[in-house]
């Protein structure tokens, strides 16, 4: 889930240069990272569609035209809100039954293996967010996703770059990965993916449990048989997606709505905007070093508790006072604005937490009638594990990754065994990704969220920060330059801010690094004309369409 990109100490992102308007519709918005599929979500809602209807016909649309994250061979969240009514669908990905909690322990499984795949989710996941909130018909939603894989699409510069790069690695070497997109890529060449378009014409057609049960889990199983992977047929059969009460929080009038366990972005979210409500935090200007030392101290403080605490909720119990006032004024009082805490003094008996990074996408959505919808995917590291299946056409995910991989082993420089987040069958893996709605009196005022790994978290602290502290347009909050700190290692990331900021952070004790962090593809709806502002991230590019 990691678009983490570290940059030279004295480049200077173009992304901080000039400021933008937002782009701006009446009636709604659409925006995620795939021009196409922008336009694909825009279309459903000018057609009479609703936010869910948008983001199914978004979802499989990105799963033809942003292989890299875009899938239905992967998982993720689906947040939905209209403000009276609010839920979370969870497709994230599973456990195979044949795996085992120390299958990761002796560094013999690679990432880019058959055994690195859990049990796709996404499938399932729109199928339920069909059942639940959609207006249009299941086929009408997925057909723009057949047309597009069958007929193609033009690559743009980013999607051609992702190929270009991932290719020249001579450790992407599935055969069917490179039959499909191994070429040179430029802007404007046609990509056509026959095997998927039919793939999705079954689903199109006859449903989710197609998918499950019928021709592509075949090909899926007849996969992993051949090349060592544990997925089954009884593994995709059981596979449920499954409908969850949203973590809830308050920050200064407003109602922050967020991913509950097995994400741990909005308990960290919530614990976070708790502390930081105890401190003024528009006395100083956003880019000061006192303000981003205060953000580190509370992002240090959330992620020692990520790291501690959080899980699957059916394999785990979740502490319920990560998310009150009353923790967070106590873990506010421990921070010294004056000068850095280290981590291990917040250590207790564990050390840290491992996520192995890789790519994910983030799209929002509001429709006409303010039901808005908040969604992140995955498929792990970019292209997943870089498998095809054969015949299907579809990428694999490689999220078994997430789990923690050696139990009882604890390090400062990042990996954990604790027992909430091991490998166990049938276990949805921890994950940082935070779909995130913010309710302003009682309506979807702010739609956000991130890909990025653990930077996910504070990648989306940091556009709440910005809108609701500074009163930043939807723009300005997505362009400024962020910052991520993860406990441990002990180390503050910075995007690029004045070297004075830099050097008195490192006076307050900080270790101080330079990267690009997330594409924040948000939604602010105006507070007095009602006005969506889609703002794309510069970052990486992507388009806001709205009507």
């Amino acid at each position: 889930m990691r678009t983490l990109f570290v940059l030279l100490l004295l480049a200077t992102p173009a992304f901080a240069q000039t400021p933008r308007q937002p782009v701006e519709g009446k009636n709604g918005m659409v925006v995620c990272v795939c021009p196409v599929a922008a336009d694909v979500g825009a279309n459903v809602l000018k057609s009479g569609g609703n936010a869910v209807d948008a983001a199914i016909a978004l979802a499989f649309a990105e799963a033809v035209t942003w292989p890299e994250a875009g899938n239905i061979g992967g998982g993720g969240f689906m947040l939905v809100s209209n403000g009276k009514e609010s839920t979370f669908f969870d497709y994230r990905e599973t456990a195979p039954q044949a795996a085992t909690k120390d299958m990761f322990a002796d560094g013999t499984v690679d990432w880019r293996s058959h055994k690195s795949a859990g049990v796709p989710g996404t499938v399932r996941g729109m199928e339920l967010a069909h059942k639940r909130f959609a207006t249009k018909p299941w086929k009408e939603l997925v057909q723009p996703a057949v047309e597009l894989a069958s007929r193609g699409f033009a690559v743009d510069a980013v999607l051609a770059k992702r190929f270009n790069d991932i290719l020249k690695d001579k450790n992407t070497t599935n055969a069917e990965f490179r039959r499909l997109f191994g070429r040179e890529w430029k802007s404007g060449d046609l990509l056509r993916q026959p095997e998927l378009a039919e793939t999705l014409r079954g689903i199109a057609e006859k449903g989710a449990d197609w998918f499950y049960t019928g021709k592509p889990a075949e090909q899926l199983v007849a996969e992993m048989k051949a090349e060592g992977g544990l997925i089954t047929m009884q593994d995709l059969a059981k596979y449920q997606a499954k409908e969850r009460q949203p973590v809830r929080g308050t920050y200064r009038g407003y109602e922050i709505v967020s991913a509950p366990p097995p994400s741990s972005g909005g308990t960290a979210i919530v614990e976070a905007l708790n502390i930081l409500e105890n401190f003024d935090v528009k006395k100083q200007p956003r880019q000061s070093a006192e303000t981003i030392h205060l953000l580190a101290e509370v992002q240090r403080r959330a992620f020692a508790d990520r790291a501690k605490h959080l899980g699957d909720p059916d394999f785990s119990t979740i502490p319920p006072h990560l998310t009150t006032k009353e923790y967070a004024k106590k873990l506010a009082a421990n921070i010294d604005l004056t000068k850095t805490t280290k981590s291990e003094t917040l250590a207790g008996p564990e050390i840290a937490t491992i996520e192995n990074g890789g790519n994910t996408t983030h799209f929002s959505i509001i429709d006409k009638n303010g039901l808005a919808v908040s969604n992140t995917y995955t498929l792990e590291n970019n292209f997943g594990s870089r498998i095809v299946v054969r015949g299907a056409g579809f990428v694999l995910n490689n999220e078994m990754t997430d789990f923690n991989p050696i139990p009882g082993t604890n390090t400062r420089t990042g990996k954990v065994g604790t027992k909430a987040n091991l490998v166990e069958p049938g276990k949805r893996m921890l994950s940082s990704m935070t779909p995130t709605i913010v309710l302003k009196d009682g309506k979807p005022y702010l739609v956000t969220g991130s890909p990025g790994g653990r930077t996910i978290i504070n990648t989306v602290l940091c556009v709440l920060v910005n809108v609701l502290d500074y009163d930043m347009t939807a723009t300005e909050a997505v362009d400024a330059a962020r910052q991520h700190h993860q406990w441990f290692p002990d180390r503050l990331t910075v995007e690029r801010v004045n070297d004075d900021v830099i050097a008195k952070l490192k006076s307050l004790g900080h270790t101080v690094a330079i990267s690009r962090q997330g594409d924040a593809h948000t939604i602010r709806v105006h507070p007095t004309s009602g006005v969506k502002q889609g703002a794309a991230d510069k970052r990486i590019g992507g388009k806001a369409s709205g009507y």
